[in-house]
């Protein structure tokens, strides 16, 4: 279990290095183009998980995500205290991540974002975000389980650009960009409608998927 905490701890810290990271320098490079500094902030995001995902799939499960492991607890691949060992590591590692970003660009350790991400189109992109990144881990772990590090980097790449709220989709990752005023912050006050929404696109792609898995295996019996 050591190792599997750790590994989820790491693999937190580095996706939000590289989410923050490349946002700031996104933003440095992009001259005031918001678009070339969404697409800069976008690519790293989405390789990074595809690599993070084929390091510690093996070891822990690469959830980096409160969001997914309590999917796997609905599912009961996961026992409830296993749950809560996981979310405690990965904020923790979102946090430390957002810190060491900061410090590798000369930012403060600590400067809570004023990026004002809130209203019924942001609420509704969250849910989508969520529910999308949930039904493509579950969708290929009963198809293409191989397959998963790939489809959910393409799916966090595209959602960032389909979505209103540029699919953050996991409440740690929340957390820990309230921590950052720059191109992927999220101003605090706005975090705790962010994450009730992710949690119930999670359960509701969760039931979903349940649902149809359990009808596609009675067909595959008959």
């Amino acid at each position: 279990m050591s190792k599997k905490l750790f590994a989820e701890w790491l693999g937190t810290m580095f996706l939000l290095m590289t989410v923050v990271g490349s946002g700031i320098m996104a933003e440095r490079l992009s001259g005031g183009n918001v678009a070339i500094a969404l697409l800069g902030n976008t690519i790293p995001t989405g390789a990074i998980l595809v690599v993070l995902i084929l390091m510690f799939g093996p070891l822990s499960g690469a959830h980096f995500n409160p969001a997914v492991t309590l999917a796997f607890a609905i599912r009961k691949e996961i026992s409830p205290l296993e749950s809560v060992q996981y979310v405690v590591v990965q904020i923790f590692g979102a946090v430390l991540g957002v810190i060491i970003a900061h410090v590798m660009f000369d930012n403060p350790l600590i400067d809570p974002s004023t990026h004002a991400r809130t209203g019924t189109g942001q609420w509704t992109g969250e849910f989508v975000a969520t529910f999308g990144l949930v039904a493509t881990i579950l969708g290929c772990l009963k198809t293409r389980p191989e397959a998963i590090p790939y489809a959910v980097g393409l799916f966090i790449t595209a959602g960032y650009w389909f979505t209103s709220s540029t699919s953050f989709a996991n409440p740690a990752v929340t957390i820990a960009r309230g921590m950052t005023n720059t191109f992927s912050g999220i101003e605090p006050a706005h975090i705790a409608a962010f994450i009730l929404v992710q949690l119930l696109g999670a359960i509701v792609a969760t039931l979903t998927f349940k649902w149809l898995l359990i009808e596609d295996s009675l067909r595959a019996n008959k």
